[in-house]
């Protein structure tokens, strides 16, 4: 077994809880506080196929269910793959005693897709969108001591084609590229006790020509007026910053100057990237009247930026070849909820181990846990919004309104690199005659922008590109030479854009200014699938052995490498998913071919190296090449 990396004091500091022998780390993990409860596990349960029961007392509770997995999964225990608009939770615990006006916040991750939430037979939440969290604060329906109950009704209609739904099959049957529904709770239930006046978000950025760490923080709870805010932050065991500042209007808004040293050496110490994901670790303290912490939290940051300069993308100043990996986000038995969270973990660690810089979230809004390790462990993300399949003004309004809350969810994590609204017209299928569409694409994209200037946005990826900051082709074609030859061209811009259509599109709708001088990105291509003798496996090629499989994977991986048009790639897929075959690892993630033969032909056999710095803080012994690779985990898996 090859030695895992050295997470050290890089990694941000962490807290597990196990329920059922299952280790779930904290939901939310860049604003920690001591202490939180998880209320996963085992609940009553009920299926409501027609929706028609509005509240607990209809309920004919006939089973129980194993939160958070989606009850079509065998892990939930329920096994349902049919069709059903509506089911129902209930379960009791014990609330905490709490003290000085203490408040108790009732979380949850996603619930798919319309909630409503009853404590104590009170309504404490409404939400809709099945992949961003939402939470209630329930003192005042806790009553006296003793047992308390929580009832969740999820409404899901399997046919709805209007709301944002991903990968999830509107048919009975997984067909195609499409994987079975997800209904009602499929991310960790938990709780946690809040001060009376708490912190109640933080977010953070960067500035590397500043040598800045940008810090909002919103005060939650009872106002007050006399509220002062101590900001720490620590790399390794050095002392970054300790300022203190008062809370106006409820909120806190500075650019934390660091001491700049000036000197690329000195300053890779600092810089988070894929190689080396040095982290910043945070305290904050909301502070009293007399200087009494109120309230204390961890969270962590990076100094790190991402830029769109010319037809490359940069990070932290330098061009960034991308190496991607299209990754689904499916587990066997368990649907779109990992395992645990060793199985989020484990996947990054994969990709990593296979050669990947970075993945492409395909038609999901991960867990953030996944977005925790690709920090720590070090792995880019392309976050891409799940599709809604109908143009309507309903899903204009519910796409719109989920993807402004996916921003402000995931906007600090370092990891995350660009924001995919749109992937391949789906939800706009008359892009290129419908005014209408285009104005959707194109005032999503530049909302998006207004959310976050700090990251480029991939406008729809695949074709038909209308507003965008990177221009993403999705070309299956098996042929490597083809391949090769398409992207080679003279001129190959202008007659890619004005002739080529790959997926039988075109790249670029007229209209779209500036588009021959952007990145140019091979985001979906291979989908090599293996038979294993197994009916009803779906790729875009096949192959019949291993063998050939790990020939086929070489050969297309060296064509597109040796492309210089291209900014950077993303091979489908990471693994194999229900019936689409296509992965470089099984479902269960065992490789399909050695690790380091799959990183060889990622990569390819160039030698270079690391920065020395990055190599020392990696605790690693003696130089290592990029053509080297050190696998972070077994070939078995």
């Amino acid at each position: 077994m090859a030695p895992r990396r050295a997470e050290g004091r890089h990694a941000a500091e962490d807290e597990l809880s196990s329920v059922g022998g299952r280790a779930h780390g904290y939901p939310r993990p860049q604003l920690r506080r001591a202490g939180w409860t998880s209320l996963n596990g085992t609940w009553a349960f009920a299926l409501d196929p027609e929706a028609r029961w509005r509240g607990p007392a209809e309920v004919a509770w006939d089973r129980v269910i194993d939160v958070p997995f989606s009850p079509e999964t065998e892990q939930s225990g329920v096994g349902e793959t049919g069709f059903y608009r509506a089911c129902f939770y209930r379960r009791t615990f014990e609330a905490p005693d709490l003290r000085d006006g203490e408040r108790l916040v009732l979380h949850f991750g996603a619930v798919d897709y319309e909630a409503t939430v009853w404590v104590e037979g009170s309504v404490v939440a409404r939400h809709v969108g099945g992949y961003t969290p939402f939470s209630a604060d329930i003192t005042d329906v806790l009553g006296a001591r003793g047992a308390k109950e929580i009832v969740v009704r999820a409404e899901d209609d399997p046919a709805d084609l209007a709301k944002p739904r991903g990968k999830q099959d509107w048919q009975r049957e997984p067909h195609s590229i499409w994987y079975p529904r997800t209904t009602g709770i499929w991310q960790t239930v938990w709780m946690e006790r809040v001060p009376r006046t708490s912190i109640g978000a933080v977010r953070w950025a960067s500035s590397l020509t500043r040598w800045e760490i940008d810090c909002y923080v919103r005060i939650a709870g009872e106002r007050r007026d006399d509220l002062r805010l101590r900001v720490q932050l620590h790399s390794d065991d050095a002392l970054l910053a300790d300022d203190t500042y008062a809370v106006v209007a409820g909120e806190v808004h500075r650019r934390i100057a660091l001491s700049d040293p000036g000197i690329d050496d000195f300053r890779n110490h600092l810089l988070w990237s894929p190689e080396c994901p040095i982290l910043i670790q945070a305290e904050i303290e909301l502070l009293g009247r007399d200087g009494e912490v109120l309230d204390r939290v961890r969270s962590y940051t990076a100094l790190r930026s991402i830029a769109i300069q010319g037809d490359r993308v940069v990070l932290n100043g330098r061009p960034l070849p991308l190496r991607m990996v299209l990754d689904q986000g499916y587990w066997p038995g368990t649907g779109m909820t990992p395992p645990d969270d060793h199985a989020l973990r484990r996947d990054v660690e994969l990709a990593r181990a296979m050669g990947f810089n970075g993945v492409r979230k395909h038609q999901k809004i991960e867990d953030p846990r996944y977005l925790y390790w690709a920090d720590t462990l070090g792995l880019l993300v392309w976050e891409e919004m799940p599709s809604a399949y109908r143009f309507t003004s309903q899903s204009v309004e519910r796409l719109t309104r989920e993807w402004t809350d996916v921003i402000e969810r995931d906007y600090s994590h370092p990891c995350v690199m660009a924001w995919v609204p749109f992937n391949e017209s789906w939800g706009v299928p008359n892009l290129p005659d419908n005014a209408r569409e285009r104005h959707w694409v194109e005032a999503l994209y530049h909302l998006t922008k207004t959310l976050d200037s700090t990251r480029p946005v991939v406008g729809n990826d695949g074709w038909e590109s209308v507003a965008t900051d990177i221009i993403g082709i999705h070309d299956y074609d098996a042929d490597a030479e083809r391949i090769a030859r398409r992207y080679h061209a003279e001129e190959v811009r202008p007659r890619l854009f004005q002739r080529e259509r790959p997926g039988g599109r075109l790249l670029v709708l007229d209209g779209h200014r500036g588009a021959s001088d952007l990145p140019i990105i091979l985001s979906e291509f291979g989908g090599i699938a293996l038979r294993r003798g197994i009916p009803g496996i779906w790729g875009y090629s096949l192959c019949n052995d291993p063998g050939s499989f790990a020939r086929a994977y070489e050969g297309l991986l060296a064509a597109v490498r040796s492309v210089e048009l291209l900014s950077g790639f993303c091979y489908t897929q990471f693994a194999d998913t229900y019936q689409e075959a296509n992965g470089l690892l099984y479902a269960d993630r065992t490789p399909k071919f050695p690790l380091h033969e799959i990183a060889a032909a990622t990569r390819g056999r160039v030698a270079g190296h690391l920065q020395p710095d990055c190599l020392e803080l990696r605790g690693r012994e003696g130089p290592r090449q990029e053509g080297v690779v050190d696998p972070l985990v077994e070939d078995g898996g």
